[in-house]
């Protein structure tokens, strides 16, 4: 994920910033698979991967395009970004546009949970547009705004500290570092508007339990904010107990719904 460095509120290269990549990697690398896999990519091609975080998506790309094309993994902290056979990591800021080598064309561009983060995202995914070669894809995908709405019959204190940290979370700790839950829905207009075709998009959530990834990626991301919670208002017992619940085995919930949208550049 890429965001400024005064704003983005999770490190990546911390180690609840590792957990966190590696927790969305298990939950969404097979839905990203599913919506670029129709896509066909062939050996010899080009893609860009922005906001790679942990690398998961670019290793996979860079199976599917081989050693004689190429795969551009841009984000700020590449930390957790190895070097490959075709794999070029760049260290830089997306809200600063494509530059040089990674202007493009490419034959896919993918950023999975990124835009989301960024106040500029509408320009950007334009741009992104621009970048494609003819024939290209533009694959984006984010979470919603749709309530993670407790399932388990936990008490009602539970359930009032469950929503009470997702509320300042999503509607005052995010938006204030420049986070829109609302742009997933607004994808498809975007891509229409910035002259793609073919578009084709999905709607994916699951239900999660204590403990698995699910809930241990709310774990990461609420200790990474933990100080920006907290001077939003939230307590550090409400702090307390949301990590409980989210190592509790019989709490349970409906975890994000991930939006992906998919779009080609006319030949």
């Amino acid at each position: 994920m890429t965001d400024t460095q005064n704003s983005y509120l999770f490190d990546t290269g911390s180690e609840q910033g590792g957990d966190h990549m590696d927790h969305l990697a298990h939950l969404f690398d097979v839905h990203t698979v599913s919506i670029i896999g129709p896509i066909g990519l062939q050996p010899g091609q080009r893609c860009l991967d922005v906001g790679a975080g942990g690398g998961s998506v670019v290793r996979w790309l860079a199976k599917q395009v081989g050693p004689s094309g190429e795969v551009v993994a841009v984000d700020i902290d590449t930390s957790r970004l190895g070097d490959g056979p075709g794999i070029t990591v760049v260290g830089a800021d997306i809200n600063e546009g494509l530059v040089g080598a990674q202007a493009g064309p490419y034959d896919l561009i993918h950023a999975r949970l990124t835009l989301l983060h960024l106040p500029d995202r509408e320009a950007i995914l334009s741009t992104l547009a621009d970048a494609l070669a003819p024939g290209g894809w533009l694959v984006i995908g984010d979470a919603t705004s749709r309530p993670l709405r407790v399932l388990s019959d936990h008490c009602m204190r539970d359930v009032a500290i469950w929503e009470r940290i997702q509320y300042l979370s999503h509607e005052v700790v995010g938006p204030a570092a420049g986070m829109d839950l609302t742009w997933g829905y607004r994808i498809s207009d975007q891509m229409v508007a910035a002259g793609l075709a073919h578009l084709y998009g999905t709607e994916n959530s699951q239900t999660a339990t204590g403990g698995s990834p699910g809930l241990l990626v709310h774990a990461a991301l609420n200790t990474q904010a933990h100080d920006a919670l907290l001077a939003a208002g939230a307590e550090e017992w409400e702090m307390q107990r949301y990590q409980e619940l989210c190592h509790d085995p019989t709490f349970r919930i409906w975890n994000y719904q991930l939006v992906y949208l998919r779009g080609q550049k006319p030949r």
